[in-house]
């Protein structure tokens, strides 16, 4: 969940409208080397809770992270109506980002990301509500 979700790469996945609010979900992965797993997964045990807040105030919610070997996959809904301000918002954040600076260097991202992406963007190949 570092500079994870791409804050500054607005993601492009797909929308659906509940009839109440537009959920727009994302899905996106990143690299884990065999020797930072603990540590990450210890992070993740106990998100810090300004960093949750922020992730909530900025319209994101069922936000998962799974792990297979040195792959995290990554997804989230979002629910707001200007993702840009929001992902903004969470990258100016001044505990996300120091949260950021601890989670980062554990990580390693994918060379055929997108410009701008530190997580790869997913694109999505079929959905069923």
């Amino acid at each position: 969940m570092s500079g994870e979700q791409g804050a500054g790469a607005a993601p492009t996945g797909p929308t659906r409208d509940t009839g109440v609010t537009r959920v727009r979900r994302i899905a996106s992965v990143i690299g884990l080397p065999a020797e930072h797993r603990e540590e990450y997964e210890r992070l993740h045990a106990d998100v810090w809770p300004k960093v949750l807040e922020r992730l909530t105030l900025s319209n994101i919610r069922n936000y998962s992270i799974y792990r297979h070997g040195d792959v995290l996959f990554a997804y989230m809904e979002y629910v707001g109506d200007d993702l840009e301000a929001d992902m903004a918002a969470i990258a100016a954040d001044p505990t996300t980002r120091e949260w950021w600076s601890v989670c980062e260097p554990l990580q390693r991202p994918f060379a055929e990301r997108a410009e701008g992406e530190w997580w790869m963007e997913l694109p999505e190949i079929f959905h069923l509500d």
